[in-house]
């Protein structure tokens, strides 16, 4: 476990080398700000960083020792010995054809499963899964996926870029490159866990959508009123600016499976009309998100964690960029931090999370590890 804040690359590559220098990693995963130019890291990376698969993404945001973090690399090595760590990358997911990912999923989990029989009877399996964050492809993905993978749970998050909401990159065969996605199969002899939280229940207001772009995820109209402006009344705030912090107050959300789910919105266009992070379609009802105690819930969960599974390692999250920001706004980011550090969570912040065949919003999800 290893993070940089150099405003350098090649120094924050290096830095990350010297921290780890000497251990025997079966893989490592590796989150990065925007900032650092793509090219720039990934020659550090190949320079630095070898004998073992690597993979990663750019974020939205950083989860370090700090918690809460920016500017910075975090890299998160698994030890051979206690882990197995096989990688699939998705170099098209335009053009993603669904039953050979099924095939190559399916010879991947296989691999593992034969590879892990080193670790004991008891081993468990988790695919972690990264995927780029603008490419409106994460529903059909992590489907996909998670069919191919049967009972083994898939965990993950899209790749950001700082809110600029212009070019994610994912680590792919040396290189960021937008378009793409990587599955990792990971074993472990020791205990593993995925989960997902959401700090957010339905209030009373329910919108309908009622006119839409499903391949664009842009709402036209909700209600049959101009969609920017029938979410801002139904919010409870008329005159407000619609920017990501009041998004993040007042996320729509859905019902789906018997729970309601955060589908969160990006922006707001010059239209009048909404583009969202996540899949929808005409006819979906949505009710608007209210805060629950996001600190008391927080704390809770990571006792229950911890009961669960005795003492934790380390745990890998993807903490939505939305979740970040509603924190800024109610001057929570201190004790939400202070949780991730006391519970050594490090992660990034994601423009969407996956758990399970589910693609969704505006969550905690991640992956615990015990000792």
């Amino acid at each position: 476990m290893a993070s940089s804040h150099a405003a350098c690359a090649e120094q924050a590559i290096a830095e990350i080398s010297r921290a780890i220098e000497g251990r025997d990693l079966a893989g490592g995963i590796i989150f990065c700000s925007s900032r650092y130019p793509r090219e720039e890291l990934a020659a550090a990376i190949a320079g630095h960083l070898g004998g073992f698969p690597l993979v990663g993404c750019t974020s939205a945001g950083e989860i370090t020792a700090r918690g809460y973090d920016t500017d910075s690399l975090q890299f998160m090595g698994f030890p051979k010995g206690s882990f197995t760590f096989r990688a699939l990358h998705v170099s098209d997911i335009d053009g993603f054809d669904r039953e050979e990912a099924r095939r190559q999923i399916r010879h991947l989990a296989a691999n593992a499963r034969q590879e892990s029989r080193a670790l004991g009877e008891d081993a468990s399996q988790v695919a972690l899964f990264l995927v780029d964050g603008l490419s409106h492809r994460e529903e059909l993905l992590t489907m996909t996926v998670q069919d191919a993978l049967g009972d083994i749970p898939l965990i993950g998050g899209s790749s950001g870029d700082g809110l600029i909401f212009s070019e994610t990159g994912v680590l792919c065969d040396g290189a960021f490159r937008s378009g793409t996605a990587v599955i990792v199969m990971l074993t472990s002899a020791r205990p593993l866990h995925v989960f997902s939280e959401c700090y957010y229940r339905p209030g009373d207001a329910r919108m309908v959508v009622t006119l839409a772009d499903p391949e664009k995820r842009i709402v036209h109209e909700i209600n049959a009123a101009p969609a920017a402006e029938e979410y801002r009344r139904l919010a409870g705030s008329p005159g407000a600016l619609l920017d990501t912090a009041f998004f993040a107050a007042h996320p729509p959300m859905v019902r789906t499976g018997g729970a309601y789910h955060v589908r969160s919105i990006q922006t707001a266009n010059p239209d009048g009309s909404l583009t969202f992070y996540g899949a929808v379609d005409r006819g979906i009802v949505l009710a608007i998100g209210e805060p629950v105690d996001r600190i008391a819930q927080m704390e809770a969960f990571f006792e229950q964690l911890r009961s669960e599974l005795g003492e934790i390692d380390h745990v890998l999250c993807f903490d939505c960029v939305l979740n970040r920001i509603d924190a800024d706004s109610r001057q929570l980011v201190r004790p939400v931090s202070d949780i991730y550090a006391a519970n050594r969570v490090r992660g990034f912040n994601t423009y969407g999370e996956q758990f399970r065949a589910a693609h969704l919003n505006q969550t905690l999800s991640g992956l615990a590890i015990g000792r």
